[in-house]
């Protein structure tokens, strides 16, 4: 019996504690929070390392996104591996981690962490149109047309997919398909000088 009731006293006592610990880690993100907005970036760092748990995710998250927002690219890049590390298929985190890398211009990881997420979720429209565009200023344009048209099958009607989709269309030699699109982008925002351009081109 005194076996049981200290087990139940310890159990208790762990809970009690952690009720406590996520008291105060609640208390540092929402203090975190005002201080961002602010634009008081280091002391809203300061604020969650005081609370700072290496195996949470959240926190590991934030301070990622906090550093880059004060400009401090490498430890953000890291504590983005670590939200990375604890939630594999976190896309939120591969997202973010993008900011850092490109402040760095580490454009090889940019793209690395793009195709990450694709493998996670192929279907993800932030991930293609990022990767088409990027594929695009590279000239790069049948990959460019790859990851457009990933986004266009599921948004039609947005503008800035169509458009860039359009010109790499042109850019290929594909002139029936990039004036099909820009007629398209020109639906959406008829005053595109980008897509009455395009078309001028063709003509």
């Amino acid at each position: 019996m005194k076996r049981i009731a200290l087990i139940i006293a310890l159990t208790f006592q762990t809970f009690a504690f952690s009720q406590s610990n996520a008291s105060l880690v609640l208390d540092a993100f929402t203090q975190s929070y005002t201080q961002e907005s602010n634009g008081e970036y280091t002391k809203a760092i300061e604020t969650l390392k005081k609370v700072y748990d290496a195996e949470n995710y959240e926190i590991n998250l934030r301070l990622g996104w906090l550093h880059y927002s004060a400009g401090l690219f490498t430890e953000s890049n890291s504590y983005y591996q670590k939200a990375i590390g604890i939630m594999p298929y976190s896309i939120e985190a591969r997202l973010g981690i993008v900011y850092p890398a490109s402040a760095l211009g580490n454009w090889d990881q940019v793209i690395q962490h793009y195709q990450e997420i694709l493998k996670i979720d192929s279907k993800n429209t932030t991930a293609n149109y990022r990767l088409g565009s990027i594929y695009y200023g590279q000239k790069k344009y049948d990959l460019a047309v790859k990851h457009l048209e990933a986004v266009v099958n599921l948004y039609p009607f947005d503008y800035d997919s169509v458009i860039l989709l359009a010109w790499s269309n042109y850019q290929l030699g594909k002139l029936r398909e990039a004036k099909i699109l820009f007629q398209k982008a020109l639906l959406n925002t008829p005053t595109s000088d980008s897509a009455k351009e395009g078309l001028a081109l063709i003509k």
